[in-house]
């Protein structure tokens, strides 16, 4: 089963429109600190084996699947949107990184099972209307002993709490006066199509759950074993701005083993 077309096509739509800001995103963590610390959070977690098969979902401009590939790493890269594959290529070619992009939803892969190493994401769960269905696939995919490591935030759970939505609204606030550079460069094409994606976020059932605890409980469920689940890592990953920003919405780290 895959998410519902409507669904998928509004998805494809706001990342389609995104996409080029989200490349220069990418590209600025490339080239700063950025990217040795999110291969070193990854690759302390990983599974031993050099060079690992690691399949990345959710690649955006491919970011995870170029730093991995970069490390030695044999890497494939997914994703539900081809305008971001195509600046993934164009950024893999940058970096002269080799990784095998594909067209495929993250949650019904045209893999085989017990394929990888190595499964990971970054802000990928939560857009799936069906998580459970798609941790299932991320684990039918892996061979046994290898692991998935990723990585998400409660992005959309104060639509639900009113208190968290001021708490949000003042840590945003807050940002814009302490880093008036980086507030001016969101635009107001940008707040629209961030309100498109939070209209989106109300449909989604990860939007309505306290996480990690949905995914200790899911991971439980389809027999995976958790190896650990750090609930706060943005001070290893995330600029000081960055971690005011997302104050509220702290990103964790999930790691778990199939067994």
């Amino acid at each position: 089963m895959t998410q519902a077309e409507p669904l998928i096509s509004e998805i494809q739509h706001y990342w389609t429109d995104r996409c080029h800001s989200y490349s220069e995103e990418n590209i600025a963590e490339m080239d700063s600190w950025k990217r040795e610390a999110w291969r070193r959070q990854i690759l302390d977690h990983a599974p031993k084996g050099n060079p690992l098969r690691i399949l990345d979902i959710g690649t955006g401009p491919g970011f995870f699947a170029i730093n991995l590939a970069l490390a030695g790493h044999q890497v494939w890269a997914v994703d539900v949107t081809e305008h971001m594959l195509g600046h993934a290529r164009l950024n893999a070619d940058t970096y002269g990184a080799k990784v095998n992009f594909c067209l495929q939803n993250g949650d019904h892969l045209e893999f085989e099972g017990d394929s990888f190493d190595l499964v990971v994401n970054r802000n990928v769960l939560w857009n799936f209307e069906h998580p459970l269905l798609g941790l299932k696939e991320w684990k039918r995919v892996l061979r046994p002993g290898g692991r998935m490591i990723y990585f998400d935030c409660n992005h959309y759970l104060y639509l639900d709490d009113e208190e968290l939505a001021r708490e949000t609204n003042n840590a945003r606030m807050e940002w814009e006066r302490n880093f008036p550079q980086q507030a001016h460069r969101i635009d107001a094409a940008r707040r629209a199509r961030e309100k498109d994606l939070e209209e989106i976020a109300r449909t989604l059932p990860l939007s309505h759950v306290l996480r990690p605890e949905w995914d200790r409980q899911a991971l439980n469920e389809i027999d995976m074993e958790i190896i650990t689940i750090q609930e706060d890592i943005g001070k290893n990953v995330w600029n000081e701005d960055e971690q005011l920003h997302y104050r509220t919405a702290p990103m964790f780290m999930v790691c778990a083993q199939k067994p």
